[in-house]
């Protein structure tokens, strides 16, 4: 429920900022280019024991005018993440993710405030398990594999930025990254009934999952 509400808001966010847009070009212009680094976290839903991953990324922004700007964001999670399967014994490995989107919002002279808007996609380097089988008798002849797993994410939240100098950016965001798991099967080894080993499909239905996420960092305006 605390998800859903988080999502509604922001949301509602983007389009007050929207609304804020002005109807013609400013005076000021700002500089249209900004490349920046961050610090970035993603945490798991309480139901899912909250557990964080920290990670870092880069950014590339392209700003269309004092409200509005493009952006192109890739964060990589180095450590091998150990609840970010589809259930807490899942190890889906390091994470990579990659977003292009919008933000809009209101800029003043020293600080500004926005929405954001990224869909993109975040990929698992051990998200897709499966047990084979290797058609050689010892006891079990069975082997588990693990490969990349990608699926299609969202970035929505806020973004509050500040202005120490006209060439630097110190800025924070915090939203909801959904992120959309897609139906799949998988094997498992199991008894047939007489003793021997055999491999029984299981089915998942795809769902989408929300999970905090938080970036801190700096940009360079030019």
């Amino acid at each position: 429920m605390k998800t859903k509400k988080l999502t509604m808001t922001l949301v509602a966010l983007l389009c007050l900022s929207l609304g804020w847009l002005p109807a013609k070009a400013q005076s000021e212009e700002v500089p249209k280019f900004e490349v920046g680094v961050h610090f970035t976290s993603i945490t798991k839903p309480v139901f899912n024991n909250g557990e964080t991953e920290p990670g870092f990324g880069g950014r590339f922004t392209y700003n269309l005018n004092r409200s509005v700007a493009l952006e192109a964001v890739g964060n990589f999670f180095p450590q091998s993440c150990r609840f970010c399967g589809r259930n807490g014994a899942d190890n889906s490995g390091n994470i990579i993710q990659g977003f292009f989107g919008v933000k809009a919002g209101k800029r003043f002279e020293k600080w500004g405030i926005f929405a954001k808007a990224r869909p993109g996609v975040t990929s698992f380097s051990k998200g897709d398990g499966s047990y084979l089988a290797t058609g050689l008798p010892p006891e079990f002849p069975f082997q588990f594999v693990q490969k990349r797993l990608t699926n299609f994410a969202a970035d929505l939240g806020a973004v509050l930025e500040f202005y120490p100098s006209k060439r630097l950016v110190t800025r924070f965001e915090g939203g909801d990254t959904l992120i959309h798991y897609r139906a799949r099967q998988t094997n498992v080894p199991t008894f047939d009934g007489v003793g021997n080993f055999t491999l029984l499909p299981i089915n998942t239905r795809s769902e989408t999952r929300h999970n905090f996420q938080f970036s801190a960092g700096v940009g360079w305006r030019f």
